[in-house]
Order: C-alpha cells, then structure tokens, then sequence
C-alpha cells in the first residue's frame, strides 16, 4: 500500500469521524447535558492530554524556536477559534446545514494553498472542487434537518467562520508536517490551545451535572473527544504529509454525505434521489481532484 494510498484513508477516516461528530455533539449540547464553551474545553484538555501521552511512545525531535510561534498561530486558528464557533455556530444550526457550509473549506484553501504555497491550479482539480460544490448546494436545498436551532443564520454564520478558521490552519500546519513528525508539533497545538480557550468555557465546565450522565451521553461525550478531535486531529497532519492541502481539503466534501447518512439513521432526516445524487456529484469531484495527474513522458 502506497503513501498516497494511506493518507487517502487517513482523510476518509478524518471526515467520517467529522461526519457522525454533528449529530452526536449537538444532541449534547441541546440536551443541556454540556454547553458549547464547556465541550469546547473538554474537547481541547482531553485531545491534548492524549496527544502528550502518546508522544512518550515516540522520540522527540528538536523543535526550532521560531516554530514555537507558528505552533502557537495553528492553535488560535486550529483550535481556539475553529472549535469555538463550530460549537456555537452547531448549537444554533441543524447538524447537515452545518455539514453543507463546511464544503466552502477547499475554495478557501485552494485560494490561500495558491497564494501562500504556490500550489498549481490544474483545470482538473478546479472542475472537481466545482462539481463536489454543486453537490454541496443540492444538499444545503434539500437537506433540512427536523431538528431546528435557535438561531439559524447566526449558526450558520459562525459556522462559516469556523470553516474560514480551518482553512488557515490548514496552510499553517502544511509547513510543519515538512519539517517535523506531526507528533512533534501537535500536542504543543493543542497545549496552547487548551489555555485559550479555558477562559471561554471554564464556568460552564465547572457547573456541569456529571451524575445526570446516561450512558448514550457518556458515549457521545467519549466520541466527540477521542473520536471527533484526538482521531481527526490525528489523521488530518499524516494527510498533510504525503498531499497537497488542496487536496486535504477537497475531502470536506464527504462531510455531508456522511452527516446525511448518520442523520437518517438517528431518524432525523429523510433520503430522495435528488440528495442521491447530490452525494454522487460530491464523491465525483473528490475523485477528480485526489486523481494523481499523468506525468508527461
């Protein structure tokens, strides 16, 4: 199995564990089981706690101290303020509204991936971001969730932010992934981004019910940390070694496919030919823009 091959299934992996994390992080945020500034720092102590156990199992490498700062700027944007207004922005959306506006991700990148590394724009990899968009539409159109939020635009609008917050991370660690393992770097992200963003949510992480706890609740806590940050936090800099961040990024088109799917098996969404093929439209522009292009003889 190639490089190419795995990082592929580390992106895969990274947007089904996104996918299933709307539904599940939302039932517990609207529940009132956990607030979203709460979540937010249960999210970042516990990736970060597992991140530093982990890289005792690995031998440290040396890191510069000029990339102490560009940690430090991956951590506001990757963590601080894309966690911050995802959680929110969900709070106040439906999980597949919140999934669609995620696909605006590889415009952004492939724009700043253009401009700040010089990545080549093939008409390829142009006409496959066009067609998993389009895809993308179909589903914002047809893909109402049964379970409205308080504030539907304000989510949505905090959700794009998220997104825009993403895609800067994005460009930011594709420079660390070329220097050093992502164990090296990635718990010094999430290290730094716990303090920033313990002062959001430390009152409410505070006046959490924890014996009020079911054990659906337990589960969705536990998915949402190690599954949704740990896991995709994890797979998302091993991608960025062997991809472009283009191409990372394009993936975010699977997130609404996988959103829908684990909607209608929770009972929260119906599916019609149309949402069919709006999925097929989004699986055909990833395939377009992950297809390694001929090299000329």
């Amino acid at each position: 199995m190639t490089k190419r091959t795995l990082a592929l299934g580390a992106l895969f992996m990274v947007q089904l564990l996104y996918g299933i994390n709307y539904t599940l992080a939302k039932d517990l945020m609207n529940s009132n089981f956990v607030p979203p500034f709460a979540l937010v720092v249960l999210r970042v102590a516990g990736a970060a706690l597992l991140f530093w156990a982990l890289g005792l199992f690995f031998k440290s490498e040396k890191i510069e101290r000029k990339d102490f700062l560009t940690m430090f700027a991956g951590a506001v944007f990757g963590v601080g303020i894309n966690m911050i207004f995802f959680l929110k922005g969900l709070e106040l959306t439906s999980p597949i509204h919140a999934s669609v506006i995620t696909t605006i991700v590889p415009i952004l990148i492939l724009i700043l991936s253009a401009i700040f590394l010089k990545e080549k724009l093939t008409k390829l990899k142009i006409f496959g971001v066009f067609m998993g968009f389009c895809g993308g539409v179909l589903l914002t159109v047809l893909g109402e969730s049964t379970r409205e939020g308080d504030n539907i635009a304000l989510g949505n609008l905090f959700i794009f932010f998220n997104a825009l917050s993403y895609s800067i991370y994005v460009i930011i660690i594709k420079k660390l992934t070329a220097k050093y393992h992502p164990f090296t770097f990635i718990k010094w992200l999430f290290l730094f981004g716990f303090f920033l963003v313990l002062p959001f949510g430390y009152t409410d992480t505070m006046a959490i019910d924890w014996s009020a706890f079911t054990p659906f609740i337990w589960f969705s806590l536990g998915f949402v940390v190690i599954g949704a940050t740990f896991g995709t936090y994890f797979f998302n800099p091993l991608a960025l070694r062997s991809l472009k961040a283009s191409t990372v990024g394009v993936f975010v088109y699977l997130q609404p496919v996988i959103a829908g799917i684990f909607a209608l098996i929770m009972g929260v969404d119906t599916l019609n030919v149309v949402k069919i093929a709006a999925m097929c439209l989004i699986f055909f522009g990833v395939y377009l823009v992950t297809k390694k292009p001929k090299v000329s003889a």
